[in-house]
């Protein structure tokens, strides 16, 4: 039996950049949108807790799937295994640069 796809998501929102793990990437029934569903976090009790995680697997508990603005994902990689999902300030001096957007008509 093959393999689920793993996919790792890094995305801007609310002035963050977001990097989680999930299932399912696709283009979303919404136009102009990218589906993520099932979304994957660290499982068992064996490791530490880290308190990112724990903060996104809180903020994203009810979920079943996130719409994500086309100009909002940075990055979608298809990976071998999970690493750390995380938050980071995008303002922190890192060079992530949002797509750009059209000049609004006025």
């Amino acid at each position: 039996m093959p393999a689920k796809k793993l996919y790792k998501v890094t995305f801007l929102a609310q002035g963050k950049s977001y990097e989680l793990y999930a299932r399912h990437v696709a283009s979303s029934s919404l136009w102009g949108f990218t589906e993520v569903a099932d979304l994957a976090f660290e499982e068992g009790a064996t490791r530490v807790v880290d308190p990112t995680e724990e903060r996104l697997r809180e903020e994203f508990k009810d979920t079943r799937a996130l719409h994500l603005p086309m100009q909002a994902i940075v990055r979608i990689e298809e990976v071998d295994r999970r690493g750390t999902s995380t938050i980071r300030d995008a303002a922190s001096g890192e060079k992530i640069t949002p797509f750009p957007l059209p000049p609004r008509a006025t």
